[in-house]
């Protein structure tokens, strides 16, 4: 506990506060579903999304379900924490009028993080390679950007709670990189065929795109290690989504692109070393200061941290 001393010399959560230091070494991913859980329910509360809590209840249970299993067969720790992460992302994302094919989509995303592997790192990232596989195989389901709508407040609701997920899992780099050369790309192509800077501008207030940004293209488990490798992989990104936006006339460009290039990361990785990231808590832990029941409570979370993928 805080002596009153204490709590004057360093203020409510100051700069010396053991609570301030505590909330640093959260786990990114409870913020990711925290963020994702809010932008779900203001979607289906606000904005109207043809989504039901019974089917996004379903596709939370599948995912967890499919998890569960998987950690069994592969000998690993049930980390459900990156189950949940992938089933929110489904509900938000895809569309469909069978739920069957909802359900199999979670099935996929979880499966294929165990099972499509490359030096024990998952390619695809999971959402993405699992909306993808279903779109090729079947027109029963979709992905609709317009649903979002193009409102300022929304566009900033979504960059602020995609901000928090990207800074404290360490990957701003890269959604910066990619939304920096994707709005370069749509401001050149503008200016080469003379229309007004609103056209750009309004692809770029798409919500679609912002969570595109800032909670798929910035998985740091299927994201280059170094930084220069995320930068480059951000540019493939963004040319190859334009080249098929634009050259190809697909829709969902940016889902298709961010699929076809990330079988590349490991040659990225290869060429561009670093330390590989993992979700687990940092041993600054260590340096906290000492308090019996505080560092009782820390040693528990490290503990329980340490099997997580």
């Amino acid at each position: 506990m805080f002596t009153v001393g204490e709590s004057r010399n360093a203020g409510f959560l100051g700069d010396d506060s053991r609570i301030q230091l505590l909330m640093k070494q959260i786990d990114p991913r409870w913020w990711q579903i925290g963020s994702l859980t809010a932008l779900l329910a203001y979607g289906v509360a606000v904005l109207r999304f043809d989504v039901t809590v019974a089917r996004a209840t379903m596709i939370f249970v599948a995912a967890l379900v499919t998890q569960l299993i998987c950690s069994r067969i592969c000998d690993t720790s049930f980390e459900w924490k990156s189950a949940a992460i992938s089933a929110l992302s489904l509900s938000l994302l895809l569309r469909s009028n069978s739920i069957a094919w909802l359900l199999l989509a979670a099935l996929i995303a979880i499966a294929g993080k165990f099972f499509i592997r490359i030096d024990g790192k998952h390619i695809f990232n999971p959402t993405n390679f699992a909306i993808t596989s279903l779109m090729l195989t079947t027109n029963r389901v979709w992905v609709s950007p317009g649903q979002w709508g193009s409102v300022a407040f929304f566009g900033f609701l979504v960059m602020c709670a995609g901000a928090v997920v990207v800074v404290r899992s360490k990957r701003s780099d890269v959604t910066l990189a990619f939304l920096l050369f994707w709005s370069a790309l749509l401001i050149a192509r503008a200016i080469r065929l003379g229309d007004p800077l609103t056209i750009p501008l309004h692809r770029l207030e798409n919500g679609a795109l912002l969570i595109f940004a800032f909670f798929m293209i910035s998985d740091p488990k299927t994201t280059p290690d170094s930084r220069a490798g995320r930068v480059f992989f951000a540019a493939i990104v963004a040319c190859g989504a334009w080249f098929i936006q634009f050259r190809l006339f697909h829709t969902n460009a940016l889902l298709w692109s961010l699929v076809a290039a990330s079988p590349l990361v490991p040659l990225i990785d290869r060429a561009l070393r670093a330390p590989r990231f993992e979700w687990r808590i940092s041993s600054c832990f260590d340096t906290l200061p000492s308090s019996p029941s505080l560092s009782h409570s820390l040693l528990r979370m490290r503990t329980r941290s340490a099997a997580s993928t």
